[in-house]
């Protein structure tokens, strides 16, 4: 948790920010290269989201290890939660995990995660401040060889609500951007958690955003990219039911 009594409207999270492994855990079978692909990560996104809470004076939660010991944006009962296999990698220290070992990342990795998240929201809300929900992650640029065509991509479950703003703003003020409404993915109980969990059901406007990984190689774009994130939501903001 860093900046938790930011007074800005945003609270910022990364669900994918680290490649960490456990060392009681080795490297999960797993070489060098694979540890730091998108398989154990999402490169680039805890940059963007550190500056972008910087900027709009966020509180900013991000995931602690690697999604491959637990992915904090997946429903604990989801096949990816702690998976066997990922972008066609084995993973060979996720087989036949016992219900202690799994019961014991959960509680290192998951739960203290989004207990943190928690703990942020029901700090403003007993402050009667307004909370907006930020998720940032990063996407490979080719999938199944298919090149992908955005360069971000903002999700969000409510056609009028934050995403679609963002959209309209981050279309209209860098017009050299292809940006995509609920793509490349959109949010689905069954594969996500975050937004569904801290956002919906508490009723917190609340976006996706995910940003192309080739376009996240270099601190000069790690700071557009969250100068551009800013500038979008200050300008949807103003917009957004009180």
């Amino acid at each position: 948790m860093l900046n938790a009594g930011g007074r800005g409207t945003a609270v910022v999270v990364c669900d994918h920010a680290s490649n960490t492994i456990p060392r009681s855990l080795g490297t999960l079978g797993l070489g060098p290269d694979d540890l730091v692909s998108h398989i154990a990560w999402d490169p680039g996104a805890a940059e963007v989201a550190r500056r972008l809470a910087v900027i709009l004076d966020a509180p900013l939660v991000l995931s602690g290890y690697s999604r491959l010991v637990v992915d904090c944006n997946r429903p604990l009962a989801s096949g990816e939660s702690m998976p066997t296999e990922s972008g066609g990698v084995a993973v060979p220290g996720n087989r036949d995990l016992s219900a202690a070992a799994r019961a014991a990342r959960i509680g290192d990795v998951f739960e203290p995660y989004h207990r943190a998240i928690a703990e942020v929201l029901d700090l403003r809300t007993a402050a009667r401040r307004p909370s907006v929900l930020l998720s940032v992650h990063s996407f490979t640029p080719i999938l199944r060889g298919d090149r992908r065509p955005w360069n971000i991509g903002v999700s969000g479950r409510s056609r009028e609500g934050l995403a679609a703003l963002l959209v309209d703003r981050l279309s209209a003020t860098a017009r050299e951007l292809t940006v995509g409404h609920n793509q490349p993915y959109a949010i689905e109980d069954d594969s996500d958690y975050t937004i569904p969990v801290h956002g919906e059901r508490r009723g917190l406007p609340n976006a996706l955003i995910e940003i192309r990984q080739d376009g996240l190689t270099t601190p000069e774009d790690w700071s557009r990219w969250a100068e551009l994130l800013a500038t979008a939501y200050r300008q949807s903001e103003t917009l957004l039911p009180r």
